[in-house]
């Protein structure tokens, strides 16, 4: 039902400069592979084959990884690096990629909507692969999400609960709880005050959106430093109870921290050992 995932890439990532100064902090590795290939493998994995990916000015080495590097091939062919690339040669294989340019920074809801022209009208997936998500136990996160659009057919944003000191780096729900672990959104507010916040329930970087969404981005109104919001425009989806948010099972780690890239490097490498 849902086929495409959109990755927006523009951002600068300056929060990891000077690494991010000629080298987009999708392409960050964790342990020997970019935050961009998890992301794409999640998707792929949830039934998305067709790839999205809304990039600017720096980004070029997106595009080339997941493209065939015909010198390389050539250079390890026949000896035992070869492997190596045996899981990108599959996502090649398995995904359609597209590309558009985002010209300005101006907000993730910007960037959503720069995505129009790739997404068209359907329902679409969304990932922010600086938040990279595992499940040890199941389904990744977005499929677990897509089974639950299945049923309900509206946006849908995945939460987790996060210390109240830490609520104004989020956008933070207001909902009631219509099942175990999946509320119905009545309001949103982007990075409230701690005293301000409605909850401590945070959207992370997985979202199922609703065609419509285009069409409220249009007229959304910047907010603070000029930004479109993603949340103004699902607040306002909301109003006539079509969102709904999710508490996943598995977990996140926030890799656009310095700390929580540490952490999932450590973590990923004790998996791969």
């Amino acid at each position: 039902m849902i086929s495409k995932c959109l990755f927006p890439a523009a951002g600068y990532g300056t929060r990891f400069l000077p690494a991010t100064k000629a080298m987009p902090k999708e392409m960050l590795p964790i342990v020997n592979k970019p935050l961009i290939q998890y992301g794409v493998e999640e998707a792929l994995e949830a039934g998305c084959q067709m790839m999205a990916i809304v990039t600017g000015r720096g980004k070029r080495s997106i595009e080339d990884h997941f493209d065939i590097s015909y010198e390389l091939e050539h250079q390890i062919k026949g000896t035992d690096k070869e492997s190596y690339l045996r899981e990108i040669r599959s996502l090649i294989n398995a995904c359609s990629f597209s590309y558009t340019r985002q010209n300005e920074m101006r907000g993730l809801g910007h960037a959503i909507l720069t995505g129009e022209i790739l997404i068209g009208k359907e329902a679409f997936a969304v990932i922010l692969a600086d938040d990279l998500c595992t499940n040890l136990q199941g389904k990744g996160v977005l499929a677990q999400m897509i089974d639950l659009y299945k049923k309900y057919h509206c946006s849908i944003v995945a939460i987790e609960e996060v210390p109240m000191e830490e609520v104004d780096k989020y956008g933070i729900i207001e909902g009631e709880e219509i099942q175990e672990g999946v509320y119905r959104v009545f309001n949103m507010v982007e990075k409230p005050l701690k005293y301000e916040s409605p909850s401590n329930l945070a959207v992370i970087g997985r979202y199922i959106l609703t065609p419509d969404i285009f069409d409220i981005l249009r007229v959304t109104k910047p907010g603070k430093k000029g930004e479109i919001q993603i949340t103004d425009a699902l607040l306002e989806q909301a109003k006539s109870g079509h969102v709904l948010a999710y508490k996943f099972q598995g977990r996140r780690y926030d890799c656009g921290s310095i700390d929580g890239f540490v952490k999932a490097t450590n973590d990923f490498y004790q998996l791969l050992h």
